[in-house]
């Protein structure tokens, strides 16, 4: 047996999953949930009971879904992958994985990875048809991607379709209006606050900023009217509840992207960089302690807890009004503009901005912080407990199938440990040296290289900051 080989098998035990009789029986009746709920969505579609399967065709509706489950994957797997890889110089990845260093190269140049977490947010998906659609598109679209991608960053995005995904991620952004949230969450760097003074951007950011405020008008109103489909599904919880809800929901949802985005930041780095505090040391003990499966762990109880919260807040954020109605329309507008608002595009851009992409890029510009929230070891501790029922344990079973037929191996036989780098004198981008002087990016350690990765090397933003002194 050759080295390479003995450094494979000691990597698998060190990370693969022990299938205890628990865990077995765990992996057993999650997939057997999850078989019943393919079976229960499909049939949904072949008897008309889907909206696209109405009005076009079953197989229509069924293409739709595949294609949407196959493309959220992509998206899922390959935040993790971007998130996790800027500490590990590219050098070391660049001729075993060069489509990884293409999608590297593009991601980690100036404040891309920020454009990319915005792009790919409104590219997420939110069913609101049940516990049926929330296994089947937690399992098969997200998790079971997620699982991988948290140890086989490198081998996941080494595809084209990754870099496809990229490339659709940073147009939407470049089109969107969730610029809102960047002004949010780099409010006091010198490069964001240089860059929000021009013209065009600052024109996005306002009305990014007017559609937001609009909005929150929209909603809150409705709450306190009781026309939102709240008051029909959850006729006893109150207006003021249901508002207290909307608002304490978005937080823990927020929080939970955040946290994603503060452990994938910080997976790569030496376990005496992740936390500074006591809860900040108790996270990242319980996150990556034994043989680092409660990262994925984490990822499949948050998931479950983000999607319940959304089909919540879907219902608190659902107009219940026809247009033309004698109780008239909100804020008396047209009933065409009522139509248009019962569509649900005013909760997309609440949901998306204030309980997604700004918590997500606060943490990718201080992650550190967000692992010394107190608040993050309580969710990181429901979250593993939510993991432990075994509700999604299938993705452990999909993730392993997946991982076996693509033949996926863990980042450290590529690249090796933290420790081995520096050994090697690759040694990762020193984590204080970024943290906290974002300029409108995350924390993205070594410079990868240029737009297409052939032009050379890129200035680090050190160098940057030198030339300007």
């Amino acid at each position: 047996m050759t080295d390479a080989e003995i450094k494979k098998e000691e990597l698998a035990d060190a990370h693969d999953v022990e299938l205890t009789p628990f865990t077995i029986f765990r992996y057993t009746y999650s997939v057997i949930l999850l078989i019943f709920s393919i079976v229960l969505v499909v049939s949904l579609m072949f008897t008309g009971n889907t909206k696209l399967a109405a009005d076009a065709s079953p197989w229509a509706a069924l293409f739709v879904c595949v294609a949407a489950v196959v493309w959220l994957s992509m998206i899922e797997g390959q935040q993790a992958s971007l998130v996790g890889l800027p500490p590990v110089d590219p050098e070391l990845y660049k001729e075993t994985h060069p489509v990884t260093y293409l999608n590297a190269a593009t991601a980690f140049l100036g404040d891309n990875l920020d454009r990319y977490l915005m792009g790919r947010q409104f590219m997420t998906i939110f069913l609101d048809v049940g516990l049926g659609m929330i296994i089947f598109t937690c399992q098969l679209g997200q998790l079971t991607t997620q699982v991988n991608a948290s140890h086989c960053m490198l081998d996941f995005i080494n595809n084209y379709f990754a870099l496809f995904t990229l490339y659709t991620a940073m147009c939407i952004e470049f089109s969107e209006r969730a610029l809102l949230c960047f002004w949010k969450a780099h409010p006091l760097q010198r490069r964001a606050q240089e860059r929000i003074h021009t013209p065009f951007l600052l024109g996005r950011v306002l009305m990014s900023l007017a559609i937001l405020g609009f909005s929150l008008a929209v909603v809150i109103s409705a709450l306190f009217q009781g026309r939102t489909m709240m008051a029909v599904k959850y006729p006893s919880v109150s207006n003021g509840a249901s508002v207290f809800l909307f608002f304490f929901l978005m937080c823990i949802v927020g929080m939970l992207e955040g946290m994603q985005i503060a452990f994938f930041a910080v997976a790569k780095l030496p376990a005496s960089e992740r936390g500074t505090t006591f809860f900040g040391r108790k996270t990242c003990d319980l996150l990556f302690k034994g043989n680092g499966q409660n990262l994925p762990g984490f990822m499949i109880g948050r998931q479950l807890t983000v999607v319940a919260s959304f089909f919540i807040v879907a219902s608190i954020t659902s107009m219940n009004i026809q247009p033309g109605n004698e109780d008239g329309n909100i804020f008396g507008v047209s009933d065409g503009a009522q139509a248009f608002l019962n569509l649900g595009f005013h909760a997309a851009v609440i949901t998306t901005i204030l309980a997604s992409i700004t918590w997500q890029l606060a943490a990718s510009a201080f992650p550190i912080a967000f692992l010394n929230n107190p608040v993050t070891y309580v969710l990181l501790v429901f979250a593993l407990f939510l993991e432990w029922t075994g509700l999604c344990a299938g993705a452990w079973v999909l993730a392993r199938v997946m991982k076996k037929a693509l033949k996926y191996e863990y980042d450290e036989v590529y690249v090796g440990t933290p420790e081995e780098r520096a050994a090697n004198n690759h040694a990762d981008k020193d984590f204080a040296d970024d943290t906290g002087k974002m300029y409108g990016g995350g924390f993205r350690g070594h410079a990868v290289g240029s737009h297409d990765a052939l032009d050379g090397p890129i200035a680090s933003k050190d160098e940057v900051e030198e030339e300007a002194v």
